[in-house]
């Protein structure tokens, strides 16, 4: 049976992050990301108290949803340095760089999401981790290397601009962010299972996905060339 993974209540009294207090939970979540599952991460520009973003771009257009300082490449599973960073910063976004030994990400508008999830489990597909964010549903896959994305994306006649990639060099946010548009979410909390001896986040594929979520895609709206959350 697959597990739930989360940090779970420890023996000398701290809790994970979970209650009430949203500085404590999204503390919690970045240690859990970067302990558990190994997964780099780093706090995302924080919203001023006015909503506009901390980068204070006027065009900004993930605003909360994207790293600013440090930078991507900041990005790191260090336990030390995650908790220094969620105790000096505790309402910060939590960004996930993506591919290398991360996982890479697969988006959709939030407007298909879910009719795309209900797709898959009909065709018998396991989804893994969804992030529901207000504007965009991203599944989190194993990491792919950009020649596999390529090669998978070549024999398609056609792949929607609603469809998006987040491979090396690009980040998601992770739940609970607080972003411009609204809060970060899970669709489809990640489970564990054991690959190599050792406990894991269960990933799918990237390939086992694409047909399903491309069809979603053709019959999601056209949001051109502006990336959003």
């Amino acid at each position: 049976m697959r597990e739930i993974l989360g940090e779970r209540r420890r023996k000398n009294g701290k809790d994970d992050g979970k209650g009430g207090d949203p500085a404590r939970a999204a503390r919690g979540a970045a240690l859990t990301f970067a302990r558990r599952w190994r997964w780099p991460v780093l706090p995302g520009a924080e919203l001023r108290a006015d909503g506009r973003c901390g980068c204070l771009r006027a065009d900004c257009a993930v605003p909360g949803a994207h790293p600013q300082d440090p930078g991507l490449l900041a990005a790191t599973t260090d336990v030390r340095m995650v908790s220094w960073w969620w105790t000096e910063r505790p309402r910060a976004p939590i960004v996930m760089a993506t591919g290398g030994r991360a996982p890479c990400a697969l988006s959709l508008p939030a407007a298909v999401g879910a009719s795309a999830l209900a797709q898959l489990d009909r065709a018998g597909v396991r989804a893994g981790p969804v992030v529901a964010a207000p504007t965009r549903w991203l599944l989190l896959v194993r990491p792919y290397e950009l020649p596999e994305l390529g090669e998978l994306l070549y024999v398609r006649d056609r792949v929607p601009s609603s469809l998006r990639f987040h491979g090396v060099g690009g980040y998601v946010p992770l739940p609970p962010s607080r972003t411009g548009a609204g809060t970060v979410g899970w669709a489809r909390e990640p489970e564990a299972e054991r690959r190599g001896g050792r406990r894991t986040v269960a990933l799918p594929r990237a390939a086992d996905l694409l047909d399903v979520l491309v069809d979603a895609g053709l019959s999601a709206p056209d949001q051109g060339s502006r990336l959003s959350y």
